[in-house]
């Protein structure tokens, strides 16, 4: 029987950068008995690349090697997952709204105002509802104190 390796498989996708999904979905399938495989060697890096939060670094993951049995359920299981994963839109990163970005038409500028409106009216009537309930607590009287028996 043939055998082939996870890294091997992952460099068969149609779509690479949806590699990491592809892994956990095979490890997922190896996991319940859809299909056969066996620890293999060291580790492999993905070809997916990562926009690190904050800045326009990428980075890199690495997944553990895995040794496959080339059966006709293994192709037909990788066919339709590498067709889900293709047909599956990624989520793409959303456009700063710079003016740059707004004057090329990127960004709705209307929609932008809109939110910018909703979340500065929220935070005000957020400061009123917190003015209002600290206002409540010193209303109240003090309390009375009792004279101590002498």
């Amino acid at each position: 029987m043939p055998y082939t390796t996870l890294s091997e498989q992952v460099g068969r996708l149609s779509n690479p950068q949806r590699s990491d999904a592809f892994v956990r979905r095979f490890r997922e399938a190896v996991r319940t008995g859809e299909l056969e495989a066996a620890q293999g060697g060291p580790r492999f890096t993905l070809p997916k690349t990562f926009r690190k939060r904050g800045s326009d670094e990428t980075g890199t993951r690495e997944a553990r090697e895995m040794v496959i049995a080339l059966t006709p359920e293994y192709e037909a299981w990788f066919q339709r997952v590498d067709a889900e994963l293709a047909a599956v839109p990624s989520r793409s990163a959303r456009p700063k709204p710079t003016a740059e970005n707004i004057e090329a038409g990127v960004v709705d500028f209307k929609a932008l105002a809109e939110e910018t409106r909703r979340k500065m009216q929220a935070a005000f009537e957020k400061g009123q509802r917190l003015g209002q309930s600290r206002g409540r607590a010193r209303a109240k009287p003090a309390r009375r104190t009792r004279a101590g028996k002498k």
